[in-house]
């Protein structure tokens, strides 16, 4: 198994905290995804991630030989039924895919980081970002070490 999974494994357990947090009322179901602009935001938050991510040198080796765009296709999906929004991830579980890597809380902190600088990049306000982030924050312990 490949760590490069480790965007789309990240972010289907983003999709399962988000899910939780963001569906305590139909009317506010897709609330968050709607904040973020739709599936069009979420496309622009995910290609801004995917610039940082390839140029960061502490992770990028880690998607060497991963089919970026099927990553993207499923980020996209897992970001956006994270959110409340009407897509479906179809990825593996993050058991499947986070299994054998051996991934360190750097690694983590980088993928998180990099999330970070490209909502900055594209002016995401600060409170959608912390959303978004504290979505991934229960997930360390499902990443790292695994």
């Amino acid at each position: 198994m490949n760590k490069a999974l480790l965007a789309v494994a990240l972010l289907a357990l983003t999709g399962c905290a988000g899910m939780a947090q963001h569906s305590s009322s139909p009317a506010a179901k897709d609330a968050f995804y709607r904040e973020l602009g739709g599936t069009e935001g979420i496309t622009k938050v995910v290609d801004a991630f995917f610039v940082r991510l390839n140029g960061d040198a502490r992770i990028n080796t880690l998607f060497r030989n991963v089919d970026h765009d099927d990553l993207r296709r499923l980020v996209i999906e897992q970001l956006c039924e994270a959110t409340g929004g009407p897509c479906k991830y179809t990825g593996r579980s993050m058991e499947e895919a986070h299994s054998g890597l051996n991934l360190t809380n750097a690694d983590f902190n980088a993928f998180v980081e990099d999330l970070k600088g490209g909502m900055n990049d594209l002016k995401v306000p600060a409170a959608s970002q912390k959303k978004l982030i504290d979505m991934l924050a229960p997930m360390r312990p499902q990443v790292v070490g695994k």
